[in-house]
């Protein structure tokens, strides 16, 4: 097909929608092309569950085999399972899988041997060119001896090793209500929790990549409704929800409602340094709460910031030797699983910090969640750098404040700071903003909201 790469191939990944915008010639080239720009011997190959996944892997499996590179494939496996599957492996590896976008939607997500990302800046556009090259002049023959093709199952040894970096062995027993979204968290959980003393409530672990249930995009808050509901009713100690590749996990308390990712980012990172007595360096993005670097000082460790994306976390991961990294959007990093990121990692620590003692969930994150945060707000708009440098003009000259732009416009006072970050893929300028307390936090929300608008904000923005 004339596929437009530039629709394509993203700043981490490649992802759109099949058969329209790739397919399984495609995708084959793109196994050729891997194998190419890495120079590999040998691959690792897994996909997730939706319809287009077994043909599309099968087809990068060809075209790396036909490069003389040894493929294994793993089959079915959530994105942190296929990392640790190139980590225990030493092998590059590619995830078949478009996370939480629509049915239609497939991708790859490509590594170098022990997880190491592969990104615009770290082979994805040379991968690109090559295509674009073999478009014009032809994909090259076949080498004279090509690659065999075989098959393994990971998934009861990447259950393993994470239980070996979380002690659950003495936790008490604990009702959990897990939601899978009809994703990979449906087929790795139970593996994963066996044998341990919880009564897991299984919500859509039925692997469907139709989605029929709802969207497997955990940060939607539309989509936590059913999870939120069937704690209440079950009276569990927590919810835990998956989203559609299982490599990001959010948390719901006894009540119902959502733990924040920054509060289980400090909860995570205080046990890390307890693990590796009391130092150590800690990752965050620029949006997770002022809690975390507190949290990460207050046992001993030193807090670094970063940009937001999971290339810019990996590398200060590897730059720093951090033991661990967090971002706001749910995705954790650990250094004891190759600096990539788990999800289900992070659901262990969960369970073993509420279990190791006696008071809920909500009571344990309390210590973790000290500000009132405005989640992230996205604001359509069509001039993304005049309106920033309106919202620039409007704060810069007033006292007390300080100003960076790592990413975005990042504006600090005393008792708040915001963030205002443009989309690298749609018209949209996305806020985030915390306070010492709520009045606070709205009366600087609106005011953003106001200048980022053009005109009065709503009381309940669109978050």
């Amino acid at each position: 097909m004339a596929a437009d790469l530039s629709q394509i191939v993203k700043a981490y990944d490649v992802r759109g929608v099949v058969p329209d915008q790739w397919d399984e010639s495609l995708a084959e080239q793109f196994g050729a092309a891997f194998v190419e720009v890495t120079d590999a011997e040998a691959i690792v190959i897994g996909h997730d569950m939706r319809p287009s996944s077994p043909g599309l892997s099968a087809a990068f499996a060809r075209g790396a085999a036909a490069r003389g590179a040894d493929v294994t494939l793993i089959g079915l496996c959530s994105t942190d399972q296929l990392y640790f599957a190139s980590g225990s492996l030493g092998l590059p590896g590619a995830m078949f899988t478009a996370s939480h976008n629509p049915a239609q939607y497939n991708g790859i997500k490509m590594c170098r041997a022990g997880a190491a990302p592969v990104g615009q800046d770290t082979g994805l556009s040379e991968i690109r060119a090559l295509l674009e090259k073999w478009a014009e002049q032809g994909v090259p023959q076949s080498v004279a001896t090509p690659g065999t093709v075989t098959e393994r199952d990971t998934l009861t040894d990447y259950a393993a090793h994470l239980r070996s970096l979380v002690d659950l062995t003495a936790i008490r027993p604990l009702k959990v209500v897990v939601d899978a979204g009809n994703g990979m968290g449906g087929h790795t959980v139970p593996t994963v929790l066996e044998g341990l003393p919880l009564d897991v409530v299984p919500m859509y672990f039925e692997l469907d990549g139709t989605f029929p249930n709802h969207e497997a995009n955990p940060l939607d808050p539309k989509n936590l409704v059913d999870l939120q509901a069937r704690v209440l009713a079950e009276g569990a100690d927590l919810g835990l929800a998956f989203d559609g590749d299982a490599d990001r996990c959010f948390v719901v308390d006894e009540r119902g409602a959502g733990v924040s990712p920054s509060a289980i980012t400090a909860l995570v990172a205080a046990r890390e340094l307890v693990r590796n007595g009391g130092k150590g360096t800690v990752i965050h993005n620029l949006i997770t709460s002022w809690s975390v670097p507190e949290v990460v000082r207050e046992h001993g460790g030193t807090p670094v910031r970063t940009r937001v994306g999971h290339s810019f976390i990996k590398a200060e991961m590897a730059a720093h030797g951090a033991i661990f990294g967090g971002e706001h959007s749910a995705h954790y990093y650990f250094r004891d699983f190759w600096n990539a990121d788990t999800g289900m990692l992070a659901a262990l620590h969960v369970l073993a910090a509420l279990g190791g003692q006696p008071g809920t969930l909500s009571e344990l994150v309390a210590q973790y969640d000290r500000y009132s945060g405005s989640g992230e707000i996205n604001s359509t708009v069509d001039d993304q750098p005049g309106r920033t440098a309106a919202v620039r003009a409007a704060f810069e000259t007033r006292d007390h404040i300080t100003l960076d732009e790592l990413d975005g416009l990042t504006v600090t006072a005393p008792d708040w700071w915001f963030n205002l970050r443009a989309s690298n893929t749609e018209p949209l300028l996305r806020l985030n903003v915390e306070a010492r307390d709520e009045e606070t936090m709205t009366a600087v929300r609106d005011e953003v909201l106001t200048l980022v608008r053009g005109q009065a904000a709503s009381n309940d923005p669109d978050v």
